[in-house]
């Protein structure tokens, strides 16, 4: 065990699990990201508690789950009463947080970390100090520095649609589009170095957060691959049978039948060119985390140092025929979990099982020695990457506690699309491999992963599995109990 030892947790936004070598993609280009996974240890099952962004993030900076956080949606801002990470090391710990935040107040120093270096403008509606408003990051400053004129009066929120007064920001979109150097991930990339080799005699935590691959799915490497070779499964471009939930249905109903963003997703052509760009966006933050890592290893640091790797949540990418995330399928759930401990033996081996995302900020605690929180709803897999148990007997729980700022849609959508996507569902991912999506007012669904990996059958109408059903809501239930969760669920 290391005397006082650094965290560095990077993280992406929407980056589902199947974008590394160690979990199955081996064309992708993510040298430094599987590199990395080589020197750590690879959750084989690794889950978001809510498949969107301000949900599941509070959980990662928390360890309670978003129900008790009370970010139920996006832009819900973080209860100051659930502390993280930051708020609970040592004084003599430099902390910092760089990139999206997307949990209130997006470019003010706050919550434990000294430093914030902020890359979004688009959020601006919701912060929460009044003074930030007029504020804008730390990414257009750079921007402005480097000779680019701001393009609009817009935000950088979705397309560009919230106004933010005077203040002239780059829209999302003309952020996307810039060349490597001048892309956020570069940005973060280099800043988070140059902070990497400053801090070299002091403990320090550093939080660093890319938006890509997010949407737009637009970069400067949007050619690097080629999207007749890029790698698929069987439930590419498959709609959901009619015996699935109807938010699924409708979601696959809406993106099979648009032209989105420039994309017209009726045609396999587009959504190849999606999926290509998003892994080039995915190649894009490699490059960047590569620099992250440098700057470790040259400043002496790597040995006194763990090293997280994770998203907040996937990303369907054409898979049942949807794109984004806030669903339950595994490919919106699922996510990359590398953890480096350099002083722990066995660092490249693979952990077995699934673990949830609420864990982390207990698990990481207890491996930096300083003790796992009691109060909080996540439990510490120390043990686990100690080699001192394992996760053969975990179930996982995946919430979805609706949504009622068009998360999914835009605001023309049917009706009938933001009725069943404002409904709390509750999955549970059984240590035996079963998975159940549990709702009291839609079509449930129960999915074998085990023969079923891609969730193409739903076995929940199936009479012989009534006592299984039972069992996992059961379980459901014993979870709720211990975590004061109220969401409401189907009779069997």
């Amino acid at each position: 065990m290391v005397e006082k030892p650094n965290l560095l947790f990077i993280f992406t936004d929407e980056q589902r699990d199947d974008t590394l070598a160690c979990y199955g993609n081996q064309t992708i280009q993510a040298p430094n990201l599987n590199r990395l996974a080589e020197q750590s240890f690879v959750v084989d099952r690794a889950y978001c508690t809510q498949p969107v962004c301000t949900p599941s993030r509070s959980s990662i900076m928390t360890g309670y789950y978003p129900h008790t956080t009370g970010c139920l949606e996006n832009n819900d801002p973080l209860r100051p009463d659930h502390l993280t990470l930051a708020e609970r090391v040592p004084d003599d710990y430099t902390c910092t947080y760089y990139g999206k935040w997307h949990l209130g107040s997006e470019l003010i120093a706050q919550r434990g970390f000294s430093e914030f270096v902020g890359i979004e403008d688009g959020y601006r509606e919701h912060y929460t100090n009044p003074v930030e408003a007029q504020r804008l990051s730390d990414y257009h400053h750079f921007l402005v520095e480097q000779g680019f004129e701001p393009d609009s009066g817009k935000s950088q929120r979705g397309d560009s649609s919230a106004d933010t007064g005077t203040l002239r920001t780059f829209s999302r979109q003309y952020a996307a589009e810039m060349p490597v150097p001048y892309t956020k991930a570069s940005f973060l990339g280099e800043r988070s170095a140059e902070f990497i080799r400053a801090h070299a005699d002091t403990p320090w935590v550093h939080y660093v957060n890319f938006l890509e691959p997010h949407m737009p799915f637009d970069g400067p490497l949007n050619e690097l691959h080629d999207p007749a070779n890029l790698e698929t499964g069987p439930a590419f471009l498959r709609p959901p049978d009619s015996d699935v939930s109807l938010i699924h249905r409708a979601l696959a109903a809406y993106y099979g039948s648009t032209d989105w963003r420039g994309f017209d997703l009726k045609d396999e052509a587009s959504w190849r060119r999606v999926r290509r760009n998003y892994w080039g966006l995915v190649t894009l933050v490699d490059r960047a985390v590569g620099r992250i890592l440098q700057a470790l290893h040259d400043s002496g640091q790597a040995d006194r140092t763990i090293v997280v790797f994770t998203s907040d949540h996937g990303d369907m990418m054409g898979d049942h025929n949807i794109l984004a995330k806030c669903t339950l399928y595994e490919e919106a759930m699922r996510v990359p979990l590398l953890l480096r401990v350099p002083w722990l033996p066995d660092n490249g081996r693979r952990i077995d099982g699934a673990m949830s995302l609420v864990d982390l900020l207990p698990t990481l605690m207890d491996l930096m020695g300083l003790g796992a929180p009691t109060e909080v709803q996540g439990i510490s897999r120390a043990d686990v990457f100690e080699g001192n148990a394992d996760l053969s007997t975990n179930d996982v729980i995946v919430e979805w506690n609706g949504s009622h700022n068009s998360c999914v849609w835009p605001p023309d959508a049917p009706p009938e699309a933001h009725r069943v996507e404002s409904d709390p569902w509750r999955s549970i991912l059984s240590h035996d491999g079963w998975k159940l999506n549990a709702s009291a007012t839609d079509q449930s669904e129960l999915f074998d992963l085990n023969t079923d990996p891609h969730e193409l059958t739903n076995r929940f109408n199936n009479p012989d599995q009534r006592a299984r059903i039972a069992d996992l809501l059961d379980r459901i239930r014993a979870w709720q109990a211990t975590v004061d969760d109220t969401a409401p669920l189907p009779a069997v």
